[in-house]
């Protein structure tokens, strides 16, 4: 159970995630053109307050945990960075233009399901966050259902597929087309992909042996394989394409001045080589990881 002082933070916190959520949702309907770019394109509740809480919690969870139970200070730097810059590429004006250029949207993806939950699952917040969240929630996490969706969903055997199942998933041609231009499959997709990465390479980054972490050092090295083979190829099919698979950005407005094929390219190499060097930094901390508890 909480303390009357910290029901109190609690309430501080839930009153400004709603106030100033409603006073940005407000702006955001009655200025929409005329805000700067760092406000929402379209405001978004969820993501709104998976970001706030989320962040709110943390810092709670942190001013609750005792010194020695807290994480560096690198790893809570770069979880935050981790959640701004998904919250960035979600509810500023970077979504508008992923909206109507490939190669953006591509980069947003890179972002949301590559070195955004990569640098979320550094963080190792999880401890820091249940601390800070409200006592009648922690149970729910622990559910048996949770618990046995996390199971299916991080299993060895199905993780690294469904990690760049969904990338091919989301790019097929003719779904992708009907993705962008319905605006529920477009938020079901980027939740999709920014929590699959969160918790792909949640599995990866562990620092814990195995057990109790979910995998070994060698499962680890091979997830990182699976995805980058089937990524590389799709980086070169798209960037060496001589056909525009995604007419739909011409349909909706390029808002750079760019050919579609050199828009489909750049989109290519975006897959292509970023997505080596986070499996490459992947491997990294692995290794590093490995020596870490052979010398402990």
């Amino acid at each position: 159970m909480h303390s009357a002082r910290d029901l109190h933070h609690d309430f501080l916190l839930y009153g400004f995630a709603v106030i100033a959520g409603g006073v940005v949702e407000r702006l955001c309907a009655v200025f929409p053109a005329d805000l700067p770019a760092f406000f929402p394109w379209e405001f978004s509740w969820p993501v709104w307050l998976f970001t706030t809480l989320g962040l709110g919690w943390f810092f709670l969870g942190l001013k609750r945990l005792a010194p020695e139970d807290r994480p560096p200070l690198w790893r809570g730097l770069v979880f935050i960075a981790g959640m701004l810059g998904n919250y960035a590429v979600l509810q500023t004006h970077i979504d508008y233009v992923a909206q109507h250029m490939f190669f953006i949207h591509r980069a947003a993806h890179f972002w949301l399901h590559h070195l955004g939950g990569f640098l979320i699952a550094l963080g190792l917040a999880g401890k820091v966050i249940r601390a800070g969240m409200p006592f009648w929630l922690n149970p729910m996490l622990d559910a048996k259902p949770i618990r046995a969706c996390l199971a299916i969903l991080q299993h060895k055997l199905v993780a690294p597929f469904l990690f760049v199942g969904l990338l091919y998933f989301w790019l097929l041609p003719g779904l992708h087309t009907r993705v962008m231009l319905d605006r529920e499959l477009y938020d079901l997709m980027n939740w999709t992909m920014a929590l699959n990465g969160i918790m792909f390479w949640s599995l990866i980054v562990d620092p814990r042996p195995h057990p109790p972490a979910r995998l070994s050092v060698l499962w680890r090295a091979l997830a990182i394989l699976i995805i980058e083979l089937p990524q590389m190829a799709l980086g070169a099919i798209l960037s060496l394409a001589e056909v525009d698979f995604y007419p739909v950005y011409a349909i909706c407005g390029r808002v750079i001045d760019m050919t579609a094929l050199n828009d489909l390219h750049y989109g290519g190499l975006i897959i292509w080589l970023p997505g080596t060097l986070m499996s490459f930094l992947a491997m990294i901390v692995v290794l590093m990881n490995l020596r870490r508890n052979e010398e402990g």
